[in-house]
Order: structure tokens, then C-alpha cells, then sequence
């Protein structure tokens, strides 16, 4: 159990975001800076990892975007939290059948974890590909921001209502350096935030995703700025209720939350109904949340199945279908993950969003 003192450092107590952040983050020990935690072998697989045809229609879209923009002669195209690199693999790939677009076209990969992008960097040959810790270097525009289980994985702070007081709930080592929750008084500053959003002004147990809204900030002023959309997509909620979502898995199996630390993920629900309030709050426009199952029929993921499929031998058609049915089925990814889209553009004609 001495192990668990270098999660707290210094610090006797820490609040559920630090704690998290030191967690999965840290240099040293985080669990994104030691291991790959994607694909069969890792913990988890991301829809990426499924069907190379998820990013395919993602491709497609970042393209038919373009043209909603009126194909400007400059474009910047941002992943955040680009994973394995896999996603922007294959977009490269699909974009070389668009040459007008595929010479303007600029692509940004923003990283947090400096292990993940030297296994980026394997996975893309690309020499315009540029990795990038913040937005400053993008000066015109327009851009889209683009995330796959980008918000999920950010640490979250947790809080509980009792009658007319606000709890943050930290963790702190006991005398055998045991981790345990503790309650203590929630800052003004943190109170002032929930009670600013409606989403969250009836919940007894509310979850604030303080640092993920802190990195949308910066997107979103520059979307502000140069015009452009975000598209996010997750697994999540629509509704708040109560509910703790923290949750960890390790080798594809659900772990204790507080066990095997920095060798599991830990990662939150996202509640899209925050998310969309977040984003009205900070100037950009939101159209509905949508299911991943709506969005990639939307853009027509069967259909390019099918046309694929055709030059597949059975075997092979077999496992096609079996990858899409799992992107695409509700019982699995297909009502769990959800689409949202922020923009600051004229038009909300975007592909997808019917």
C-alpha cells in the first residue's frame, strides 16, 4: 500500500481531479505515460480500432465540412487526443483520393501523453503532420477540432448536495496509506461554477469536468476566432442523474477503481446535456446530440459496408459486418456513444446531422 504515497506527492488530501490527474497523467508513473492502452492487447478498444471504416466516414466528413465552408484555400484539421494515431492514419489515406483538398489541408495532433506520441509518430510516416501542446500555432483559419474518446478520459471533479451545502469529495491516505474518500467543504469558486449551469442545479450528486472545460476554452476561442466547428464524440448521457460514473478497466475486464493505479484506465461518463449547455454558455452554436448509430448511418456507413464488402471473400464479409454491427449496434456502441457539434459558422448544414 506504500505505493500509493507517489500519487499524492505532498499533498495529504487531493480533490477526485488531481488525484486522477496525477493518476493517468503523470510523467513518471501515469498510466498514459507507460503503456498503450488501445487495441486488443491494451485495455480497450476505441472505435478506431474496430473498423477502419469508422474513420473512413470520418474522413468524409471532415471533406463534405470543407465544402460547407465554401472550400477555403486554407484548412486546419486538429485531433485531440489522437490515441494510437490509427484515426489520422486512415485519414490521411482516404484524403489522397481528394487532391484539391488533400494539397491545402493542414493536420494538427494535439497530445498530452509524450509516450503516445512517439507511438503516433511510428504509426504516421507523414512529414505534414505536425504534433502540437497548444493552439498557438494555428493563426488562420478554419479549423475543426475533432476528438474520439478525447473527454472521457480527462480527470473530473465530484461533489455532493446535503440540504444547502456543497461537498467536494477528495481522497487521502489512512494510517496503513489505504486510499479513502472525504468530503470537505466545496471552494466559492467551484460553487459559483455549478450553480451557473441549470444542467446541474437539481443534482444531489453532481460531476464537473473542471479541466476538460478549461482545454475547451481554448478551442473555442479559437473557433471564435478563425471560425471553424468542434466535433466531439464519446460515450455518455443526456440526462444528469445522480449517478457516479467513474469507471476503470483493465485487459478489457472492469477493474476496482482504486486498485492496480496507473495499470488501469479510469476514465467518466460524458453528460453531452453539460456539454451542450458549456458550449451555448462560451458563444458557439450546438446542433442536437445525436447517437454514434445515427451519425454513421447519417453518413453512410452501411452503404460504403456494402460497396467494400464486394470485393471481400466470405470469411472476410463475416468479419466486416461484425465490426459494423458492433459500431453501430445499440446494446453496444451505437446508443453509448453520442455526437455532439459546436460551430461558429452561418450555416448549420453539416453532414450527419439531420
Amino acid at each position: 500500500m506504500k505505493s500509493n504515497i507517489k500519487f499524492f506527492k505532498k499533498s495529504k488530501i487531493l480533490p477526485v481531479d488531481q488525484f486522477l490527474e496525477n493518476v493517468l497523467y503523470n510523467n513518471k508513473f501515469g498510466y498514459y505515460a507507460s503503456r498503450l492502452p488501445f487495441g486488443e492487447k491494451g485495455d480497450f478498444v476505441t472505435s478506431p480500432n474496430i473498423s477502419y471504416l469508422f474513420s473512413e466516414i470520418i474522413a468524409i466528413w471532415i471533406i463534405s465540412t470543407w465544402e460547407l465552408f465554401g472550400k477555403p484555400k486554407y484548412f486546419n484539421i486538429i485531433e485531440i487526443g489522437p490515441g494510437d494515431g490509427g484515426l489520422t492514419k486512415i485519414l490521411l489515406r482516404s484524403f489522397k483520393k481528394f487532391p484539391e483538398f488533400n494539397s491545402i489541408k493542414k493536420i494538427f495532433l494535439y497530445e498530452k501523453s509524450s509516450y503516445l506520441k512517439k507511438i503516433q509518430k511510428k504509426n504516421i510516416s507523414d512529414k505534414n503532420v505536425i504534433w502540437i501542446n497548444n493552439f498557438n500555432s494555428i493563426k488562420k483559419g478554419p479549423v475543426i477540432f475533432f476528438g474520439n474518446e478525447f473527454f472521457d478520459a480527462l480527470p473530473i471533479k465530484q461533489f455532493k448536495r446535503i440540504k444547502n451545502s456543497i461537498l467536494e469529495k477528495n481522497y487521502t491516505l489512512d494510517k496503513n496509506y489505504k486510499i479513502k474518500e472525504v468530503f470537505k467543504k466545496a471552494t466559492k469558486t467551484d460553487i459559483k461554477i455549478l450553480k451557473s449551469y441549470k444542467t446541474l442545479n437539481k443534482l444531489n450528486f453532481i460531476e464537473l469536468p473542471k479541466f476538460g472545460f478549461q482545454v475547451l476554452k481554448k478551442i473555442i476561442k479559437k473557433i471564435s476566432k478563425l471560425k471553424g466547428c468542434i466535433l466531439m464524440i464519446d460515450y455518455g448521457y443526456l440526462k444528469s442523474n445522480n449517478q457516479n460514473t467513474l469507471q476503470s478497466v483493465m485487459k478489457h475486464k472492469k477493474n476496482n477503481l482504486l486498485e492496480n493505479l496507473s495499470k488501469a484506465d479510469i476514465t467518466a461518463h460524458v453528460n453531452f446535456d453539460l456539454l451542450n449547455e458549456f458550449f451555448l454558455k462560451n458563444g458557439l452554436k450546438v446542433n442536437n446530440v445525436i447517437t454514434q448509430k445515427e451519425f454513421l448511418e447519417n453518413m453512410g456507413i452501411i452503404e460504403r459496408g456494402e460497396i467494400v464488402a464486394k470485393k471481400m471473400n466470405f470469411r472476410e464479409q463475416t468479419d466486416l459486418y461484425l465490426r459494423i454491427k458492433r459500431l453501430l449496434s445499440p446494446g453496444s456502441m451505437g446508443n453509448l456513444f453520442k455526437v455532439i457539434l459546436a460551430y461558429k459558422f452561418n450555416n448549420n448544414n453539416f453532414a450527419g446531422f439531420k
